[in-house]
């Protein structure tokens, strides 16, 4: 239970850093692919997106740390998050037929 309890601080301290990058990966990825393959956007007119979804504007070490520290991020906030979720589900206990005589 201590775990959990430290986990869902961490969730609640770690949110707000993770989210920038999370939904600047997911709307630049997205506004590159409608771009490029609804609106027929040339893949060199639509770069900027993907250097800003890659994290290449950090430079190259820059960018591998941006990438692990989004993946690390986004995998942290899935897995407490699913804790967090599944403690608020309350599923029914099985009786048994002694204890339900009882």
């Amino acid at each position: 239970m201590k775990f959990f309890s430290n986990s869902r601080q961490f969730h609640k301290v770690l949110a707000p850093w993770v989210f920038l990058p999370l939904f600047l990966s997911a709307t630049t990825g997205l506004f590159y692919r409608i771009l490029k393959d609804l609106f027929g956007y040339s893949r060199d007119d639509v770069h900027w997106l993907m250097a800003l979804h890659e994290g290449e504007w950090l430079g190259s070490n820059g960018e591998l740390i941006y990438v692990v520290l989004n993946s690390i991020g986004l995998l942290w906030m899935l897995i407490t998050g699913f804790q967090m979720f599944s403690k608020t589900i309350s599923f029914p206990k099985k009786v048994s037929k002694s204890e339900s005589k009882g």
